[in-house]
């Protein structure tokens, strides 16, 4: 009865996780693959995610913009000198949520200007035409700051004149906050994941030992290499149009679905 409860309240609460559409079937398979015992833990664990379906995906990105904006005016910096940059590749996360962004908030049509982070010929060209203002990146989720960190070093050289660095996500992860903190890149995020609020996490105190130590093992058997996600980091955040790499592995499940099915199984787990 307490699975199928999961299941029901599963389907309802993450019904538009689209890597793999919640059904109550693959929620009860994905529960009965563990033993009866360690069920109570896998429930219990998965009432700690937080998840973040498309309209709350869109929601805090545009009242977070709209903060920033309004700080940046009071600055004295008009729009055309915000520059909002996408990184990763073409079709990621982050040019996704800018092209959102720019239909949502009209960025093109109030002058903002929309640049790649791997097209340092225009962001040479934009900065030095313009001097001063705000460059803003953009993304759906941050865990280490690695990526981001890394594709904003390469971009920033290329930058002529005095440009304060923002970052606009709908959820950021504490590690990832202090790496671009320390670049002096200031966070406008609708919720920062501490790790206080990741059971799995070895820093973390608040679940049940018992239940823990379990956990972590199944996370173990499913994949020695990260158990807990990149960086063993342990990440309860799940946005519905992927789950973040960082998660434990006992969501996602194993690699082609076999001999694990997760119920939050990344775009690169399914089966070919």
């Amino acid at each position: 009865m307490l699975d199928l409860c999961c299941a029901i309240r599963s389907v309802f609460q993450y019904r538009d996780y689209r890597p793999q559409p919640l059904t109550f079937g693959r929620v009860l398979r994905w529960l009965c693959q563990f033993n009866r015992r360690d069920r109570k833990h896998i429930r219990r664990l998965l009432k700690s995610v937080v998840y973040l379906s498309e309209k709350t995906v869109r929601d805090i990105v545009i009242e977070q913009n709209l903060a920033l904006m309004a700080r940046l005016t009071a600055a004295g910096l008009q729009h055309h000198q915000m520059i909002y940059v996408s990184v990763h590749e073409a079709g990621s996360s982050s040019s996704l949520m800018l092209n959102m962004l720019r239909d949502q908030a009209r960025l093109e049509q109030r002058g903002c200007v929309l640049l790649d982070a791997k097209d340092v010929r225009g962001i040479a060209d934009t900065t030095n035409d313009l001097g001063e203002g705000a460059i803003i990146y953009i993304d759906d989720f941050i865990g280490s700051g690695k990526q981001l960190g890394d594709e904003r070093d390469f971009m920033i050289p290329f930058a002529v004149g005095t440009f304060s660095e923002f970052v606009l996500v709908p959820s950021i992860c504490e590690e990832g906050r202090d790496a671009l903190a320390g670049r002096g890149i200031e966070i406008f995020a609708g919720h920062v994941h501490l790790k206080a609020a990741r059971p799995l996490h070895k820093d973390t105190t608040g679940f049940d030992p018992v239940g823990k130590k379990r956990l972590r093992r199944i996370c173990t058997a499913i994949d020695s290499h990260v158990p807990l996600g990149f960086r063993n980091m342990a990440v309860m955040v799940i946005l519905y149009r992927n789950a973040p790499d960082n998660i434990p592995v006992l969501f996602r499940g194993s690699a082609g679905q076999t001999p694990y099915i997760g119920i939050f199984p990344r775009t690169t787990d399914m089966p070919v």
